[in-house]
């Protein structure tokens, strides 16, 4: 066991599974995850070239303009629909609320930063129970690089469930603060719905207050280049986060979360659990949890998982899980990763009892997601991820049934 003034850092990287089920294990050269820049100054996180641990999974190249500090505004529209306990206000980026939660941390963070002119803000009051889900929408009207800013505020012992909804085409940076104060039970649920060609970068952050309850969704389908990085960190002791991610990559789509969570307060607790299928040739999946217990962060309880069905050749899925353990008085700490392709037995033993193999493999998808679908909470949303799973499948069964053809 460490003791407050050791660390002890596991990092498992499975960077090279792809269709086959192969991969590699081994310790990832970085430094610590606390010794990370974060600012407001775009100075401060130059342009990446592709070879920082931040950036070595992602497709620079097609995220170049969303690197600029020239970003507009006028690409996107943005609409709330809220329930009726539930405030909006758009302010100027000079309001006092925001850029509370923290830093931004790499470079389209902090260009997104810099470059929002106004903000969307969502209160919950103090004490208020939502009695309908709120709707953020964000469409894609052009592709003019845009840079937005959403905050979303839970004050004291109130409860919500929030929707961050993206679609259309869009070249769109992105930041959302997400504040949870105490007592408060907040939902927050992402969802990349993006038409083809669409570039997203969504910095996500939040800090959670003393007994604060976090539960953050992220779903990913559609674009070209999707990249999410939520943050969690905690305000005073016993809050908790759940983060939950579901994501089908397609043909030469990227997608990428990569997500921190910083226990830096005593006996807080998070679970991180995503799960993603891709096929079709140049789909590629990139989920990197990180996970900081700082000295202080006695009683920490935590662990994250992640999962990935490959269901066809010329797909790649890199999983990296980093846990940074800085004291040994905590309650529990871990995590897994796994990518591979269909359960041959589950395929068999469903095929032996006359299933076909397209209604077979169909089932093992569903299954494999269902439990997480089950948690999101939010029926419009669980039906609409249902529809799009199917529509996914339809594709792979085609290309099943087509080669079974020939």
């Amino acid at each position: 066991m460490t003791t407050a003034t050791e660390k002890t850092t596991l990092s498992t990287d499975h960077s090279r599974a792809v269709a086959d089920g192969a991969h590699s294990h081994g310790v990832v050269p970085q430094g610590s995850r606390a010794e990370r820049v974060t600012s407001f100054d775009l100075a401060d996180i130059p342009v990446p070239t592709g070879r920082e641990e931040e950036w070595r999974f992602s497709p620079v190249a097609r995220l170049q303009l969303l690197f600029s500090a020239e970003l507009g505004s006028d690409g996107v529209r943005t609409t709330v629909t809220a329930a009726p306990e539930v405030e909006v206000e758009t302010v100027g980026r000079d309001d006092e609320r925001l850029g509370r939660v923290g830093k931004p941390g790499d470079r389209t963070a902090v260009t997104a930063w810099n470059a929002f002119t106004e903000a969307t803000v969502v209160t919950v009051p103090a004490e208020a129970v939502a009695s309908d889900v709120t709707t953020i929408r964000v469409d894609g009207v052009s592709k003019a690089a845009t840079a937005t800013h959403v905050l979303i505020r839970a004050e004291k012992f109130s409860q919500a469930v929030v929707v961050l909804d993206h679609d259309g085409d869009a070249l769109l940076d992105e930041t959302v603060e997400i504040v949870v104060e105490d007592g408060a039970h907040l939902t927050v649920v992402s969802v990349q719905d993006w038409s083809d060609g669409a570039v997203h970068a969504s910095s996500q952050r939040a800090l959670v207050g003393r007994g604060g309850v976090l539960k953050h969704v992220v779903v990913t389908f559609g674009g070209d280049v999707v990249r999410v990085t939520p943050d969690a960190a905690f305000s005073a002791e016993g809050g908790e986060v759940e983060m939950v991610g579901l994501y089908f990559a397609d043909t030469d789509q990227h997608q990428e979360h990569r997500l921190f969570v910083d226990h830096g307060q005593p006996r807080c607790k998070s679970r991180v659990t995503y799960k993603g299928a891709l096929q079709g040739s140049g789909a590629h999946a990139v989920w990197v949890g990180d996970v900081l217990i700082q000295a202080d962060a006695e009683g920490t309880d935590t662990y994250e998982l992640n999962r990935n069905l490959v269901l066809t050749d010329g797909a790649r899925a890199d999983s990296v899980p980093n846990l940074e353990i800085e004291t040994g008085e905590i309650e529990g700490a871990g995590h897994a990763s796994a990518t591979g392709r269909f359960d041959d037995e589950q395929l068999f033993y469903l095929m032996a009892r006359g299933i076909p193999e397209v209604d077979a493999r169909r089932l093992v998808v569903r299954g494999f997601f269902a439990e997480l679908i089950d948690e999101i909470g939010v029926p419009a949303v669980e039906e609409r991820l249902l529809a799009s799973i199917e529509a996914e499948l339809e594709k792979s069964m085609s290309v099943i049934t087509g080669e079974a053809g020939r």
